[in-house]
């Protein structure tokens, strides 16, 4: 965060989101080093079972305290566990059962980061700040824009893209124009308490608890055939649907392999897989969207069969894929990618972006190709 923006920023109340981790921490020395004091916030979330509920440790909330106490911020804890169940969980389990590839931290930050928590307390405060990669900028239309951070690695555009419009009016990212090594470094230089913790990885909710564990507890099990997809012949058996994902090739546990997962048959329980370290059947350059959310108001009109040039990515990752994306009608776009890309499956959200990768328009989830 630049100093025009901090004086920008004075005078207006903030509510800093704290996790306990680096980039947080780094975020509220960045506003109290220009003089701002955010309220902090820690989001209190977990899986059903209070047990098994480790997302939310205590070492989080120490660290959180911690370094509220030295910047001299409140902290307040917000119990956000039943909306994320209700919401998120809810969510990514439904989507999984009916074959599908969610994306539950995109919808945390809709529905959590900037919707429960907005309701609860966010909605008196000026700004909720995160520490989020990605950045913000005004057009010369006056209307604010999501834009991709300059760490292409680290870049959080893609979690961000289903917000609405009013939550990013209200979104922050101090840390949005820094790389990762500068972020450790500050942390470092400043004696951070967590400037070495190392980032969270996989999915908040389920704390300590094994992905495949946690769907046979919530799904069960259901047997089915997995079909080499070339030749018909049966290569074994599965244990639920839900347990694969498209693309995927490690763990499926199948002899004679590697096996990529092509497609699946929800009604009958199959799973289609093909043999190869690499094979064509696994890649894509065409496919449907459909509920396509725009970040800014009108950021992408399209008239029936009229195409436009965007970059778009299905994952989170580093690269962009150029692409036209064309209405076909009744809310559906089609996006022909210049090359193919592999593992595109029903559910993922395709994230689409200008030409060049600088504004992120919103997304819109995959449908079956």
């Amino acid at each position: 965060m630049n100093k025009e923006l901090g004086k920008a920023l004075e005078g207006h109340s903030i509510a800093l989101l704290l996790s306990g981790g680096v980039d947080s921490a780094v975020v509220l020395h960045v506003l109290c080093s220009e003089g701002l004091k955010p309220d902090c916030f820690y989001i209190k979330i977990g899986p059903e079972e209070q047990e098994d509920w480790d997302c939310t440790s205590e070492e989080d909330l120490e660290m959180a305290t911690a370094l509220c106490h030295r910047y001299g911020c409140k902290l307040e804890i917000v119990d956000c566990h039943q909306e994320y169940w209700d919401k998120v969980t809810k969510y990514t389990m439904d989507k999984v059962k009916n074959g599908f590839t969610p994306n539950p931290d995109v919808m945390c930050n809709r529905l959590i980061k900037f919707g429960a928590f907005y309701e609860k307390r966010g909605h008196e405060y000026d700004y909720i700040a995160t520490g989020h990669y990605a950045q913000t900028e005004i057009g010369e239309d006056g209307r604010k824009w999501l834009v991709t951070s300059p760490d292409p690695v680290k870049d959080q555009t893609d979690f961000l893209a289903q917000i609405y419009d009013w939550q990013l009016k209200k979104a922050l990212f101090p840390i949005g124009h820094m790389h990762k090594e500068e972020v450790r470094r500050i942390a470092e230089e400043n004696r951070l308490i967590n400037a070495k913790r190392k980032d969270s990885q996989g999915i908040c909710f389920l704390g300590k608890i094994n992905y495949n564990d946690y769907l046979r507890r919530y799904l069960g099990e259901w047997e089915g055939d997995a079909i080499d997809i070339e030749t018909g012949k049966l290569v074994g058996k599965h244990k639920g649907h839900w347990f694969c994902t498209i693309g995927q090739r490690k763990g499926l546990g199948f002899g004679g392999g590697p096996w990529f997962v092509i497609k699946k048959d929800i009604k009958k329980n199959i799973i289609y897989l093909s043999h190869g370290y690499d094979p064509d059947s696994a890649y894509s350059s065409e496919f449907y969207i459909h509920d396509l959310h725009l970040l800014t108001p009108d950021a992408l009109m399209l008239e029936t069969g009229e195409e436009c040039q965007i970059t778009f990515k299905i994952r989170h990752t580093a690269d962009y894929a150029h692409a036209t994306i064309s209405s076909v009608g009744d809310g559906k776009y089609l996006v022909k990618s210049e090359k193919a890309i592999h593992g595109v499956a029903p559910g993922q959200f395709c994230v689409i972006y200008d030409e060049q990768h600088h504004r992120c328009y919103g997304s819109g989830e995959i449908v079956l190709i």
